[in-house]
């Protein structure tokens, strides 16, 4: 099955400690995707001065499953499923399952 979520899509947090909190995709690895300022974690970590790491305690994001996040729509402003609509010319678009709205401009 295809990834329904890419790099740069808005999305709703449907599960976990971050439930109902927003944000942008920044990666998508896999089943897993990292949205920006959605868990963030702390890392310890050791100074490198050959790649020019300062070090100490570091907040970054981590991943989250990919099926705990859904796809905001902004019109209704809650996350929803997507769907595939193929056009005359053969390109898939992919499109909101509610209100059939493209998703991608």
């Amino acid at each position: 099955m295809a990834n329904r979520i890419k790099k740069g899509d808005q999305v709703v947090v449907v599960a976990g400690k971050d439930k109902g909190k927003q944000g942008e995709v920044i990666r998508v690895d896999g089943e897993r995707v990292f949205v920006s300022n959605i868990n963030i974690v702390k890392r310890h970590t050791k100074p490198n001065p050959q790649a020019g790491v300062a070090g100490g305690v570091i907040e970054r994001e981590a991943s989250i499953h990919i099926s705990n996040v859904m796809p905001f729509n902004p019109a209704t402003g809650k996350g929803e499923r997507i769907g595939y609509k193929v056009l005359e010319d053969g390109r898939k678009l992919r499109v909101f399952r509610s209100s059939g709205e493209a998703l991608d401009v």
